[in-house]
């Protein structure tokens, strides 16, 4: 009898497979809300630039968004995105190779943030601010929630790196933090097409 209860044991303290892990599931659920918040602000973006009239959207009176520096930056932030990946690819296989290429992931992320302050005080110089024009009011509005998502992605994928290299992290944490900054990548490129053309 002993050597049966010796071969169940195992399979029961076994975990079961997942579809989807628990905290990637309530990440998508967050994403999902945050997507709807987004989608609201470029709605009401869309609509006040073409109920502007002709030759006032942009402004005239307000400077230009800085296109070709602000596109090196969001090459930047793609290439994390795709760090990312690869480091999810290599998680079951090479830890070291994935906790690597997730430090190069953050440290690009880390690069984007800090790059759009710098851009930020520079158009604040020149005078395009919140209360400025309607442009102001949704360049600082859009570009600020995203900013403040990429902080907390950053954050996020920071806590899941330090528990990289400690051997801590588990599946469900390194997914969570995944589709988190998918999103703030993802996102970037659509607002940045929208506000800086």
């Amino acid at each position: 009898m002993a050597p049966a209860a010796a071969v169940i044991e195992p399979n029961l303290r076994a975990a079961p497979r997942r579809a989807i892990e628990h905290g990637v599931f309530a990440m998508l659920l967050l994403v999902f809300a945050e997507v709807m918040l987004f989608s609201g602000l470029l709605s009401a973006y869309l609509i006040a630039r073409a109920s502007a009239l002709p030759g006032t959207w942009p402004p005239p009176d307000q400077p230009l968004l800085p296109f070709a520096s602000t596109a090196i930056n969001t090459l930047a932030l793609l290439a994390s995105g795709a760090l990312l990946w690869r480091a999810h690819v290599a998680f079951r296989k090479d830890e070291a190779t994935a906790t690597r290429l997730t430090g190069w992931a953050l440290a690009l992320g880390v690069f984007f943030v800090a790059f759009q302050g710098v851009e930020w005080a520079r158009l604040l110089a020149q005078g395009l601010t919140l209360t400025s024009s309607k442009l102001g009011a949704f360049f600082y509005t859009m570009v600020g929630a995203h900013a403040l998502h990429a902080v907390a992605a950053i954050l996020g994928l920071g806590w899941v790196w330090l528990q990289m290299r400690a051997g801590r992290v588990t599946r469900s944490a390194f997914g969570a933090a995944q589709v988190f900054w998918y999103f703030v990548v993802l996102l970037w490129p659509v607002l940045f097409l929208l506000l800086y053309r």
